[in-house]
């Protein structure tokens, strides 16, 4: 059976678009990008630095978007689930009682997943797992809503995160965007008993929630019977209302992915918009097949990926691969060595990939 006939009944560019965001994840496991950053020449580094580093506090980079990038597929996902487990013959108690066990197995991994490094068990919540728990259970519970609900809903969220950020009481926590001085940072303590490394909020969970609402809406437009080139118009309109709304918002609200600001939610749902209008329009509409397989393996086994390389796959694979990288390269440059160590565990984790992939074994919860 031919890859195109395997994957007809699905949404070839979501996959795509998800492994794209999975590929850049694995590939900083495989510390790549540090390896890049230390190669001696100013230019790249300026470059690798904007793409593949968060922003230090106010700002927008590439990397910042990874996050919201992979909420707001987890959105689109969401109708396009519930409408196969429908055609399977799933009632909607069986329907709502799987969404309920992700949700809370999202949770549980990724507040684990704070636990292993310590080896004592902390409470901490801002990683990209914990915080998809939330926006994917608000996402599901609306899904039978209209639209409008769910973009209201998405702005509702930002409201007031914005509203608490701005006008908190709390003496040593009421500077907006200052960090460490928020109401984040106050949450943090407020859950966890101390402020987290890079000021990094749980709250975020709240904003970013429309990231995920927002992709329920696009998936259901993916969905529906107009033609592509209406679709497409629908995504890209979305994408550029969102760019210009938070471009708008700059002027008295800082872009600061480290606690979701307004601005920070509607830039980077507005990159994603027009990310998803791209990879719909060069994948499904013109059928560029061939040209995404490398991603495409790696998006339909996410979780497993994520889980596996945050536990030390990379880690593995760099122990096998760097004392041959050094015995070869090493005495010609270090630096090369570790590029190549780099592109070996990166290589290594995407046949992980691709093994699971030709075997058809796809790991979900």
């Amino acid at each position: 059976m031919s890859e195109v006939t395997k994957l007809t009944n699905r949404l070839v560019s979501l996959d795509f678009f998800r492994g794209l965001v999975m590929f850049l994840l694995i590939a900083e496991f495989a510390h790549l990008f540090e390896v890049l950053m230390e190669s001696g020449n100013e230019q790249l580094t300026a470059v690798m630095d904007f793409l593949f580093h968060h922003a230090k506090w106010e700002g927008l980079h590439f990397w910042d978007l990874v996050q919201p990038f992979f909420m707001f597929i987890v959105g689109v996902s969401i109708p396009l689930s519930y409408a196969n487990r429908k055609k399977k013959g799933a009632s909607e108690k069986e329907i709502r009682t799987h969404a309920f066990r992700r949700a809370f197995l999202l949770l549980l991994f990724g507040w684990g997943l704070y636990c292993i490094g310590p080896q004592k068990i902390v409470f901490q919540f801002d990683n990209v797992l914990a915080q998809l728990s939330f926006t994917y259970l608000i996402s599901f519970l609306v899904l039978k809503q209209s639209s409008r609900v769910q973009i209201g809903l998405g702005f509702l969220c930002i409201l007031i995160s914005d509203l608490l950020y701005r006008f908190f009481p709390v003496v040593g926590f009421d500077q907006a965007f200052v960090a460490g001085e928020n109401f984040g940072a106050w949450f943090n303590i407020f859950i966890s008993g101390y402020e987290y490394g890079g000021h990094w909020a749980a709250f975020n969970a709240l904003p970013t929630a429309a990231h995920t609402l927002w992709g329920v809406v696009a998936g259901k437009w993916l969905m529906d019977t107009s033609l592509p080139s209406e679709k497409l118009k629908r995504l890209l309109m979305a994408g550029a209302v969102a760019l210009v709304l938070g471009y708008c918002t700059t002027f008295f609200t800082p872009v600061i992915k480290r606690i979701s600001t307004t601005s920070f939610v509607l830039l980077s749902a507005g990159w994603t918009f027009v990310a998803l209008t791209l990879c719909y329009w060069l994948i499904d509409v013109k059928q560029y097949l061939k040209k995404t397989f490398v991603f495409r393996v790696v998006g339909v086994n996410p979780l497993f990926i994520y889980l596996f390389a945050s536990l030390g796959g990379g880690g593995l694979f760099l122990k096998i691969i760097r004392p041959f990288a050094s015995g070869i390269f090493g005495g010609v440059s270090p630096w090369l060595a570790e590029l190549i160590s780099g592109f070996g565990v990166l290589f290594g984790l995407w046949y992980l990939c691709y093994w699971l992939f030709k075997k058809q074994i796809f790991i979900k919860i």
